[in-house]
């Protein structure tokens, strides 16, 4: 059971078509999200020791989370209110293709405005939502230790115009603080981007990539172990069934995704 009726799903859904992103306050337990929090914090650490300039810019990281323990929470990565959602603005029966952390640390700065994805076609105005990200953080976000500056209704026109409006003041450029527990859900394609940590603690963001079944990005994807996946209910297998099957998770990953933003 959800927390959310068939009615709440549809109105924001229709949100979700108007502003591109919709959000869910105090949606997952926060002892369940501060058990993610603890585990990830050993897997930042070898990428800050790699390179301390940041993998994603000055003084921001992208990690990859290992498809195993808490990260393997079909709780999570089913949630009925979440998936509903999902496939009510990007078609039935989607996959699960991305789960990783951006994570910006002290000297971090701001990103460019960008989208996370291209257009489906070059010459052809944009399409409905077919790639969504799911962001939920793991510690609590407010305007120190740089929360995600986003726009509104950005996602349904090229990426020139979204710039252009946003220079012109037709669009306004909006943070989003959130706290552990806190949801949102929006398409890739929203004109953002992420604004500095003044802090001296990491902040990690995570997100789970849901897309249309038949809209595949090479540059992303889950290892899932074997037997990680054979524990899981039906949905959760369902939701995986696209990415390639591991016997045992990488501790290090290609995170060649963080050359991707348009």
């Amino acid at each position: 059971m959800g927390k959310y009726d068939e009615g709440a799903r549809d109105a924001l859904a229709e949100a979700f078509e108007r502003d591109g992103f919709v959000l869910l306050r105090e949606h997952f337990p926060r002892a369940k999200i501060e058990a993610w929090r603890d585990a990830f914090a050993p897997l930042l650490a070898p990428h800050v020791e790699a390179d301390a300039s940041g993998n994603r810019g000055p003084g921001r990281y992208y990690v990859t989370l290992p498809f195993e323990g808490e990260f393997a929470d079909p709780s999570i990565i089913c949630d009925e209110d979440i998936v509903g959602i999902v496939e009510r603005v990007a078609g039935r029966d989607p996959v699960m293709c991305q789960l990783a952390t951006d994570t910006p640390v002290h000297g971090s700065k701001h990103q460019d405005w960008h989208r996370d994805t291209p257009p489906l076609f070059d010459d052809a105005p944009e399409t409905p939502s077919f790639q969504l990200a799911v962001n939920f953080p793991l510690v609590d976000v407010d305007d120190h230790n740089g929360p995600l500056e986003t726009t509104r209704g950005t996602h349904r026109m090229s990426r020139e115009e979204a710039l252009e409006g946003l220079e012109a003041g037709r669009f306004t450029a909006e943070r989003v603080p959130m706290r552990i527990g806190d949801v949102m859900i929006r398409d890739v394609r929203g004109l953002h981007r992420g604004t500095p940590n003044l802090t001296g603690e990491p902040r990690p963001m995570v997100v789970i990539g849901y897309s249309r079944a038949w809209y595949f990005r090479p540059e992303v994807h889950i290892d899932v172990p074997r037997a990680v996946l054979a524990a899981l209910p039906a949905r959760a297998r369902r939701l995986l069934r696209f990415n390639p099957q591991v016997e045992r998770t990488p501790r290090i990953f290609d995170e060649s995704y963080r050359q991707f933003a348009y």
